[in-house]
Formats: structure tokens, sequence, C-alpha cells
């Protein structure tokens, strides 16, 4: 894949056929490419006097050589000082904190995500051209973020120019949300589809809503066709994902989906016994053997596991064996069902998921969606906590336990009729239970 900046040293090359040396060593010495996308190419001095030199006199040259190498015509872009920070951001800002152990070396490689792993090693030794897109989907807590980070290290290291850019589903909508509050549609535009390589985690999270489904179609087309990378996550291969529209789907197949399934006992052994000597401890094969048999299916459990023995040796102060470890993490190996939401958690889910308000979900509102959000927090309340049908109607401003029955009845009805309202119930559900994790 040609970097902008690979892309700026061809045009510098074209442009000599124009103009003396001299002219291009004056003008073009400290000029940056920011971006290259579809139709539109961004070019950055420091120096406002050169900006307005090259805009001036050179602007046909530069517009020129970019029809020379892709035979269409693109708008060219100079920006000056202090023009460059309105841009997408810097590839710095795409590491968030706690994420540098996130690597492939640090990555504990099993029969159930072997195959994830080498196509995400592929990615990142040949950005936009080995798998594109390349879809990783999978339970929640099994590495697919791990492997997103490690290729965003990776990338970063071997091609410091790149702009990376990570981004959970939910937060990309609630981003556009924004942007659309605020009339910044075109810097949210810019920010994503002037992108080197672009990481989506939980990719799920954005089928069904309307604004960013278009958003992320035109986001995926513009970095697609200029042969950048693309990677997303989810928690289902997209032919599952039904309430995504079909073109998306269609477009997330493109590359390669591939899966990563829960650990097996041998991979969950190596996967405890890396986390305790990266740590500083050496756990005795009994310990490690414990914990593999009772943690079956997920490393972030596994990892919370490791850092609980950990502190409770250092606060108690005693020998790791089978029977403190016991006692230090019985209970991380309760069923998840034993762990009950609370009705707060709950609605303030199912609040965020529709991006209603929830004292809205709690009131009288009645709008479509309000109406639709407060049964599905009244049905979810129910499945999920112990709570009486007179409850959960305190919950919502003492609404009588009849109309939470009607309500409960009503998204059972649903669900059966409708796989795109289970697949709504679902995506709260993995969120609720994340919170638990």
């Amino acid at each position: 894949m040609n970097s902008p900046a690979d892309i700026w040293t061809k045009i510098l090359s074209l442009m000599e056929g124009d103009m003396t040396s001299t002219t291009i060593n004056t003008w073009f010495d400290d000029a940056q490419a920011v971006s290259l996308d579809e139709n539109r190419f961004v070019l950055h001095t420091p120096s406002n006097f050169k900006r307005d030199i090259i805009k001036s006199r050179y602007l046909p040259a530069v517009q020129k050589a970019l029809r020379e190498l892709f035979s269409a015509d693109f708008e060219v872009v100079i920006l000056g000082e202090g023009e460059l920070d309105q841009q997408v951001k810097s590839v710095d800002e795409t590491f968030m904190p706690g994420t540098e152990e996130y690597t492939f070396e640090r990555f504990v490689v099993g029969a159930s995500n072997k195959f994830a792993h080498a196509a995400a090693q592929s990615v990142a030794d040949r950005p936009g051209q080995s798998y594109n897109p390349l879809f990783i989907y999978g339970e929640s807590g099994l590495g697919k973020t791990h492997l997103l980070y490690a290729i965003a290290h990776k990338l970063h290291a071997s091609h410091p120019d790149f702009r990376i850019l990570y981004i959970k589903g939910d937060a990309f909508t609630n981003e556009l949300i924004q942007a659309i509050r605020e009339g910044r549609n075109q810097e949210f535009r810019e920010k994503y589809r002037f992108a080197d390589v672009f990481l989506m985690d939980d990719v799920q999270f954005i089928a069904g809503k309307e604004s960013s489904q278009e958003e992320m179609f035109h986001t995926f087309n513009s970095l697609y066709e200029a042969g950048r990378q693309i990677v997303f996550t989810a928690d289902r291969p997209p032919k599952e994902m039904l309430r995504l529209d079909d073109r998306l789907r269609t477009r997330f197949e493109w590359g390669l989906p591939v899966d990563i399934q829960p650990p097996d006992y041998e991979t969950r052994v190596a996967i405890i016994k890396n986390k305790a000597i990266r740590r500083g401890m050496n756990l005795p094969d009994p310990v490690l053997q414990y914990i593999a048999e009772n943690i079956t299916s997920n490393v972030r459990q596994i990892e919370g596991t490791v850092n609980k023995i950990l502190a409770f040796q250092e606060l108690m102060g005693e020998n790791v064996n089978v029977e403190t470890v016991t006692r230090a993490v019985r209970d991380m190996f309760k069923d998840k069902a034993d762990f009950l939401p609370s009705s707060d958690v709950i609605i303030e889910e199912v609040s965020k998921f529709y991006n209603i308000e929830a004292d809205a979900i709690r009131g009288q509102g009645r709008t479509k969606d309000t109406a639709l959000a407060r049964q599905i927090a009244m049905y979810q309340i129910r499945r999920m906590t112990n709570l009486s049908l007179k409850e959960i109607g305190r919950e919502f401003g003492d609404r009588d336990h009849s109309t939470v029955m009607h309500s409960i009845e009503r998204i059972e009805k649903l669900m059966k009729q409708s796989p795109e309202v289970a697949e709504v119930i679902k995506d709260i559900n993995t969120n609720i239970n994340a919170r638990y994790e």
C-alpha cells in the first residue's frame, strides 16, 4: 500500500520535468503529504508564505502529477501554519493507555486462534495487500482486541508516517451524533476517510443505526478504493448481523472473515503461565491446572485471575498453592448466572444503545423509540434480575404490574416475530454482561 508520503515522492519526481530543482527545493523542501483519498490530496507546509505561493503558482503542477499517477482529477488542499492540527488525529493518539502489552509477541497462539493470528500478522506485514478488509469475529474476551492493537503497534513501528485510527463501533456512532449536533460532519468524515489504517472494534454495534451505517459505507469505500487497510472485529460473522445493511454485509465479506474460538486446555495453560511469568510469578503446575480447568472460555478472565492471585500473594504473603488460589479466586469461578446486574445497569445500557436519556426511559415519554426502549428495559430486568413485577414497575415511575407484564409479553412476541429484535436483545445482553467480566 502506498502511503501519502510515497505518493508525494512520486509527485515530486514527476514535477521535476516541469520546473527546476531549485524551484522544487525552495518551495517544497519542507512540504509533507497529509492524506490522499479517492478525490482529494492534502499537503502541509509550516510556512503560510510558502502555502500561498504553492497555491498561486504551483497548484496546477501538483494536480497534473496526480492526474498522471491516477488518471483522475484530484482536489488539492494546501495547509499552512497551525492548520494541520485541525486535520485527523496523529498516529500517537491512536494508542490508548495500557495497550503496550498487546503485541504479536505477547499473543499466545493455539489451535483456536492460529488462523486469526496468522491473518493479522499478514495484514501488519503487507497492509492493504493481503486481506482487505480483515474481519475477526468471536465471543467476548478471546483476544480480538489484542490482535487489533498488535496490528497497530507493528504498523506504527514499520510505518511511522501512517495514520492509524482505532475506534469501537458504539463510539463511532456517538461521535457521529455529536458531529451532527455541532455541524462538524465534514470534519468527522475527513478524520476517518484520510486514515492509512482503520481499525474498528465491535462493529456489530453500528448495525441498525441508519446514519452510522451510511457513514461507514462511504468511509469504507473511500479507504478501500485508496488501498488503505481496514480491520473489523465483532462477536459474530457478517452474515449473522441481521440488522446490518446488505451493502455493508457484502463489503465486510470482501476480504477474509476469520473466527477465534475459546482456547483449548493446553492453550489455557500456556496463557496462564505466560501472563504469570510476565508479572514475576512462577505458578506450580497444580495451580496452572486448577485455573485452566475452571476457566474454560474467556482469556480476559484468565488475566484477571492471575492479577488477583498476584495481589493476594503480595497482600497476604502466602505461598501460592491450590488451596490459597482457591481462596483468592473462588468468586471468579462462579457461574455467570450467579452475578445479577442491577436495574440501573440494565437501564443505562438500554439508554446507551438507543441514545435515549435514562430518565426518559424511566419516565412518561411516549415516542415510539422511547416506548420500545422502556419495554426492552423491563423485559431485561425481569429476565436478568430477581425483581418482581411490582418492583420493576417502581423503577419506571410506579407503573402498574400489569403494564410491566404487557411490556414483557410484547417484547417476547416481537423476538419470535423479528430476528432483528432478538439481535437487539443479544447486543444489549452482551454490553450488560461485559460489565461483569
